[in-house]
């Protein structure tokens, strides 16, 4: 192992040092997309941040079987609420189409995007109505110990009886009596015994299309149900990482527990881990919302909020600048910088094979590499190591113009170090770069004419455009020969 992994865990809400159940093998279960649109930017989050955590795990020396769910039924309109329409039944009929040609449809281009953004598939990748007999199996568990119970064909989860035995709320610190006390019973739920119980096994309506036969009703399982059978069929009763999007923490993640939990005696997860939301304007991205990018939006430039294209690479850099437990929040200018300094990154590692040795470094580079180990190990803080890798492009840049000396083992220990954490591990890779090229030319072109006011002594002028590429997040740092630039946002 090259370096102790430490992980933000959710349910002790500390960094704790990952410790797998039985090394060197490491069990991981994120919650993906439910297929009923296009995928947008807040998909992409998830997907970048566990893919990441996928390579380090890997790289650190681990055999990790990762499971993606795909959500293909059983996630209603009004999740609080536990009422309305099946997403996947609504799109379908305003489609006109079958409700598996929309999953097939909307999983195919989930596929397709993050195939663009270099996210590794996961070792395995079930889908919720491949598993039907094992959830209606769980439920009908959980009836027999008394921890559900069924009322006009459906199946609800008991959280009072749960919550004196155990803890309900133990992962998003709820307390069951405070949230009894600060809302309201809402309409449409009289058959549950408790305002917060959960269904396990909903009894279809008549014009409900997707349902299945069981001991209680024609109908379909409920949406927490099939995360706790399908990470539990493929990683076990107990397993290591479960992961996903902070709002899944409640009440999807806290059901999950307190289902697992009931039905097996234990806690089933060792290390909760969430990613943080993207936003726009303060304000989380997503379809309920209606305030989304999607993904192919982002690559083709058409959405009215985007003032350009920006690459499946650029993006994926743009996450990775932001640790992954901060909001993101999407601007044109962020989105611009990380396609600079992507491309800076990029020319670097060209400039690389073309330096010549020396027979001895005026520069020390053996440090950057460790300063980047211990960033990534610090609950992978992606934009610490970021700030290594632009030291190491600094020291580049430096040897390419003559003003430091490197020998060829340095040089090596370059390529490595570029190659590691830029491919392998930030799964970066390189793409037509006309338009990043370009883009960099325009920054040059800007700060040569900044030099020239300089030389003129137009403070004014000088200062104006240093202002404004620190607006966008590019520092300009004056020397006595020129200028170096660098992304800080």
């Amino acid at each position: 192992m090259k370096s102790a992994l430490y992980l933000y865990n959710t349910l002790s809400r500390r960094k704790e040092l990952f410790e797998p159940l039985a090394p060197p093998f490491a069990g991981m279960y994120v919650c993906g997309p439910t297929v009923y649109s296009e995928a947008h930017l807040g998909h992409a989050r998830p997907a970048v941040t566990f893919d990441v955590l996928y390579r380090y795990l890997m790289h650190l020396g681990y055999n990790v079987r990762y499971v993606r769910n795909i959500t293909d039924v059983g996630h209603l309109e009004n999740e609080a609420e536990e009422s309305g329409e099946d997403k996947i039944s609504r799109r379908a009929r305003q489609e006109h189409l079958e409700p598996m040609e929309i999953v097939q449809k909307y999983m195919n281009s989930y596929h397709h995007a993050m195939e663009k953004l270099n996210t590794l598939p996961p070792s395995i990748e079930p889908r919720a109505t491949g598993h039907i007999i094992e959830q209606q199996q769980l439920a009908e568990r959980l009836v027999e110990s008394g921890y559900a119970y069924e009322v006009n064909g459906s199946v609800y989860f008991d959280v009072e009886k749960y919550d004196r035995e155990h803890n309900y709320g133990i992962l998003s610190g709820r307390v069951l009596e405070d949230m009894r006390a600060n809302s309201r019973a809402l309409e449409g739920q009289d058959e549950k015994r408790g305002q917060f119980d959960f269904a396990l096994w909903k009894k279809a309506s008549p014009g409900h299309i997707m349902r299945w036969p069981s001991k209680w009703s024609e109908g379909f399982p409920g949406w927490h149900l099939e995360c706790s059978v399908m990470s539990t069929k493929y990683l076990g009763e107990t397993f290591d990482i479960h992961g996903g999007g902070m709002d899944l923490i409640f009440p999807h993640h806290e059901c999950e527990i307190a289902q697992s939990t009931a039905a097996q005696g234990h806690a089933p997860v060792r290390y909760w881990v969430h990613n943080n939301m993207v936003t726009i304007n303060g304000q989380k991205m997503a379809r309920s919302l209606g305030n989304f990018i999607t993904l192919e939006e982002m690559y083709s430039g058409s959405h009215q909020l985007l003032a350009r294209a920006y690459s499946p690479m650029t993006i994926r850099f743009f996450m990775l600048q932001a640790h992954y437990r901060s909001t993101l929040d999407f601007s044109n200018e962020a989105l611009l910088a990380a396609s600079l300094g992507l491309q800076k990154l990029m020319s670097a590692e060209k400039t690389l094979d073309s330096l010549m040795p020396a027979g001895s470094s005026t520069i020390d580079v053996s440090g950057i590499a460790a300063k980047c180990y211990e960033a990534m190990s610090d609950d992978l803080n992606t934009p610490v190591a970021i700030a290594q890798l632009f030291d190491a492009v600094r020291i580049i840049n430096l040897v390419n113009d003559g003003k430091e000396k490197l020998t060829a083992e340095d040089i090596g220990s370059l390529k490595a170090l570029f190659r590691v954490f830029i491919h392998e591990l930030f799964g970066l890779k390189a793409e037509e770069s006309a338009g990043t090229e370009r883009l960099e030319g325009v920054l040059r072109l800007l700060l040569d004419i900044r030099q020239e006011a300089k030389a003129r002594k137009e403070w004014s002028t000088s200062d104006r455009i240093r202002d404004r590429l620190a607006e966008i997040g590019i520092t300009v740092k004056d020397r006595k020969d020129g200028y170096d630039w660098e992304i800080t946002a």
